[in-house]
């Protein structure tokens, strides 16, 4: 048995019209062609991917996150945080592959391949395995648990009916519902031996992905997920009460979710102005020293997760050599810095450039 998708008041029903306008609003915007949108692409999805790990105890520093999702830096194996938080990357590109897939349809083996995806790097958790043992998610206060999960037994036959669920269970609700009650689901199951929240922020993120309005980073809510980690967790508790109890009503859940949504398109639409605000300032300061128009590309690039030579190559259409010489005009200008080498070189914004920024 899962827990029913609840029935919507008219209060959450209008609330949902509302996010459907806004996030039509922002699908438009992302899919309209600009410059700056491969750059915003990737810092969203490297805030999105450090958010979902975050959650669950994992850090890594900021100046270094967008260049791990994107793969300009290799971590040390033997690092968990950042080993973490290239894998949640993975596991969203996977996401991106499938919301696309017009072949695709809901396995088991989709939702394992994606904790392998997360967690892969964590051997001892059977990554890609459902769990074979009791669990129990210790309170945040540290005193007793404050969920205990469904017996190890009874996990297969229980995904067996998520699985079929997310095939063709309430296939008229709004789809942010669908991926909402998505989540409850598999965090209430619990099927895992670790990372059974980011599995289940994953999966989300697909659910929503698949309605095919907004690209996975964009339409994800970790952002908003880890800036209110202890509403998030107090939500569950109160829908879950301490068991897998599915008769419980769902509509808290339901509605916290809304709430998240709603920051979270605002958010991004915010960043889209921003992006757009922040290309024309680099645009108006190359311009100003008659360099050529490509180095907005590799200054935007800096800014965000710091530009890497072959990357910067690639997306201006320029040879290596070319691209070498730019960065070191820009380096000698003041206006970034090299960082990491060998693999893990990179060039990275300078405050002189960011007070260049701020100025205008």
């Amino acid at each position: 048995m899962l827990f029913a998708t609840p029935k919507l008041s008219r209060d959450l029903q209008q609330r949902l019209e509302t996010l459907d306008a806004r996030r039509a609003a922002l699908g438009a915007r992302v899919g309209t062609p600009t410059p700056w949108n491969g750059t915003l692409r990737r810092q969203v999805r490297a805030e999105s991917a450090e958010s979902s790990i975050a959650i669950e105890g994992f850090s890594v520093p900021p100046t270094e996150i967008a260049a791990l999702v994107s793969g300009q830096m290799v971590p040390d194996p033997e690092d968990t945080d950042r080993m973490a938080l290239v894998a949640y990357g993975r596991a969203m590109e996977h996401v991106a592959v499938m919301a696309v897939d017009p072949g695709f349809r809901w396995y088991d083996r989709v939702i394992l391949d994606l904790h392998f995806d997360a967690c892969g790097f964590q051997r001892d958790k059977r990554p890609g395995l459902w769990r074979d043992h009791p669990i129990g998610v210790t309170s945040p206060s540290g005193n007793g648990m404050a969920y205990v999960g469904p017996d190890a037994q009874s996990v297969p036959k229980l995904m067996g009916q998520v699985v079929s669920w997310l095939h063709k269970g309430d296939p008229h609700a709004h789809q942010v519902v669908r991926a909402a009650m998505a989540h409850l689901h598999l965090v209430s199951v619990h099927p895992f031996s670790d990372g059974n929240g980011r599995l289940s922020r994953i999966v989300q993120s697909l659910v929503l992905a698949r309605d095919g309005i907004l690209a996975p980073e964009f339409g994800s809510i970790e952002q908003h997920l880890h800036e209110h980690t202890a509403g998030y967790y107090a939500v569950l508790q109160e829908v879950q009460s301490g068991s897998y109890q599915p008769d419980r009503d769902a509509t808290p859940w339901i509605e916290f979710c809304l709430a998240a949504h709603l920051e979270q398109v605002d958010r991004r639409m915010e960043q889209l102005e921003a992006a757009a605000r922040r290309w024309q300032a680099l645009e108006y300061l190359v311009a100003a020293r008659g360099w050529p128009d490509r180095l907005v590309i590799v200054l935007e690039r800096s800014l965000v997760g710091g530009a890497e030579r072959a990357a910067y190559a690639a997306e201006a259409d320029v040879s290596l050599p070319t691209a070498s010489g730019d960065l070191r005009r820009l380096a000698d200008a003041g206006f970034v810095e090299q960082q990491g080498r060998t693999r893990n070189t990179r060039y990275v914004a300078t405050a002189l450039l960011r007070e260049q920024l701020d100025a205008r």
